[in-house]
């Protein structure tokens, strides 16, 4: 699973086919994406979520705080016909102070790496035109692979569920007996700092007073269709119903917002 993370062209690719079979339709019914939408899309990485909506000429705009990934995404879309719409940011979204409004504001795997969701949750609102969208999908933490455990090197660290649940000092305890590098143990903590929960989640956006417009519970992340073949498919409404449960049984969450 590993390599999917280090082969930065094929992960994005899968970014691209994913957003354009299920987050564009997920969102279609709510906003029309033409020559005249504007896109703003907060940890871009190498812009792959971007790419249909660059194809389809919308002007869009990427923000990141990796260098390289920036870099790439530049050099993915350098000869794309719509190259002129695209912008690719290295910037902290906190100061970004020019971008203006958006049509759809888009983050796709990218909330559960922010601290302190409450601070960014209301902060984002300035992005958004009055009749704007935002989308976010998000793995909740203590689902199988919440802890992003599938970048580790060791395969076995790699490819087991949950253990990331377990107490920090227990966790880290068990990268540092697989020697997991140092740095890789730092992001993986970082991650478990930051990880949230759908009950979080929702309680954030009530108090940031969101209306949601849209979401879904999957059972099997859209992701893994070009990943690893599944079909995608969302949970059962009961076991979706059940607070905190639920959160072991859904790989990723579907949001679509309005102000």
């Amino acid at each position: 699973m590993q390599e999917r993370h280090t082969n930065r062209k094929k992960y994005f690719d899968e970014q691209a086919e994913t957003t354009k079979k299920y987050v564009i339709p997920f969102a279609e019914n709510f906003i029309q994406f033409d020559k005249k939408s504007k896109i703003l899309e907060i940890g871009c990485g190498e812009g792959g979520n971007l790419l249909p909506f660059v194809d389809m000429g919308c002007q869009t705009v990427g923000v990141d705080l990796n260098k390289n990934k920036i870099n790439n995404a530049k050099k993915y879309f350098e000869s794309h016909s719509n190259v002129a719409n695209t912008q690719f940011l290295l910037l902290d979204i906190y100061d970004a102070t020019d971008l203006g409004q958006f049509d759809f504001v888009f983050l796709r795997d990218v909330l559960e790496h922010i601290h302190n969701q409450e601070r960014f949750m209301e902060y984002v609102k300035r992005f958004l035109k009055p009749k704007g969208l935002i989308f976010l999908g998000f793995p909740p933490f203590q689902n199988p692979f919440g802890g992003h455990q599938q970048i580790c090197q060791h395969k076995v660290l790699s490819s087991t569920p949950f253990y990331h649940n377990l107490p920090t000092p227990l966790y880290k305890g068990i990268l540092k007996l697989f020697k997991e590098p140092d740095k890789q143990i730092e992001g993986l903590l970082e991650v478990k700092e930051t990880g949230i929960t759908i009950e979080r989640f929702e309680r954030i956006i009530k108090k940031s007073k969101y209306k949601k417009k849209k979401r879904i519970f999957y059972f099997i992340n859209p992701n893994y269709e070009i990943k690893f073949g599944l079909k995608p498919r969302e949970q059962s409404k009961i076991l979706s119903s059940i607070p905190y449960l639920r959160n072991y049984l859904i790989t990723t969450n579907y949001y679509l917002l309005s102000l």
